[in-house]
């Protein structure tokens, strides 16, 4: 039999409250997030930035929103008649065949950085370390409701190169 492969840990997270606010600093050149509490760092996770041509800007942002169950209103997929996923890659405006729905892409755990959509929320890491979202900085699923919990509006988070 092959040896078990060893999960790859996509976060870490050790905070327990206390004093001071959090701030988040992405890099986007290792693909991670970093978390501190008053100056100390609490947690990390792998993220998915934007891909090439829809890249993730660079700049200091402030938490400006907050909601647990958001939709996007630009992306999304195209599903047939019978639930199976025909384009991954959709937007509303994308022609349909009959029979054929559009779905928008959930964003659970949204916490919004731009008046222009990017933010930070629960998605798919498909490739640890590589980007693959169209600007927003996707989370793990389990990692992001602890973030969400300590995350107030006017929270800073710093993207950088």
């Amino acid at each position: 039999p092959e040896p078990a492969r060893a999960e790859r840990i996509m976060y870490e997270w050790h905070d327990v409250g206390g004093p001071g606010e959090i701030s988040i600093h992405i890099d986007l050149s290792d693909q991670i997030a970093t978390i501190k509490r008053a100056g100390e760092e609490v947690g990390w996770c792998f993220v998915a930035t934007g891909i090439e041509g829809r890249g993730t800007r660079p700049g200091t942002y402030k938490v400006s929103e907050k909601l647990e169950d958001k939709y996007s209103n630009k992306y999304g997929w195209i599903e047939n008649e019978l639930g199976e996923m025909v384009n991954n890659d959709a937007t509303p405006s994308t022609p349909r065949k009959k029979g054929e729905r559009y779905v928008p892409a959930p964003m659970p755990y949204w916490m919004r950085l731009t008046d222009y959509g990017i933010g930070m929320h629960v998605g798919n890491i498909p490739n640890p370390g590589d980007p693959a979202s169209h600007g927003c900085i996707r989370m793990p699923k389990d990692f992001v409701p602890l973030l969400y919990a300590e995350v107030k509006f006017g929270t800073t988070v710093k993207i950088v190169h």
